[in-house]
């Protein structure tokens, strides 16, 4: 099982940012899409961003989109989402999850699809 670390959750005023960062303890970290969903309080598991092996391929959530950027770093085997314009809506559980693709610029957007995940961190946004 791999081991995922998400950190940089926390509590921001409506309209500021967070950078959230997920490493990865795997060697194997560069075979993996990597991705990142939310989960508020009394609703499903939500796409928010996903990234390919190569970073060359990014989709985005409609929420998301204009706001928010997901990265990746292959040396540091860390994903980064940056979140900007906060909303008290964007409120949640922020997840990084990991999945073996075979393709570089593979993304997936279904949670289903993803085999590892993190433990999440708390991202809270007051209004």
């Amino acid at each position: 099982q791999a081991q995922l670390i998400e950190s940089g959750g926390g509590l921001v005023q409506a309209g500021g940012s967070l950078r959230l960062s997920c490493a990865a303890f795997d060697p194997t970290f560069s075979r993996w899409a990597m991705g990142w969903f939310r989960q508020a309080q009394g609703l499903d598991r939500e796409f928010v961003a996903a990234v390919s092996r190569d970073g060359g391929v990014t989709s985005y959530g409609d929420f998301a989109k204009g706001r928010f950027t997901i990265s990746r770093d292959g040396a540091k085997k860390t994903v980064y989402l940056q979140m900007d314009n906060l909303k008290p809506e964007d409120t949640a559980t922020y997840y990084c999850a990991a999945t073996f693709v075979g393709g570089l610029s593979t993304i997936a957007e279904s949670p289903g699809i993803y085999e590892h995940w993190g433990d999440g961190t708390q991202v809270t946004v007051s209004s």
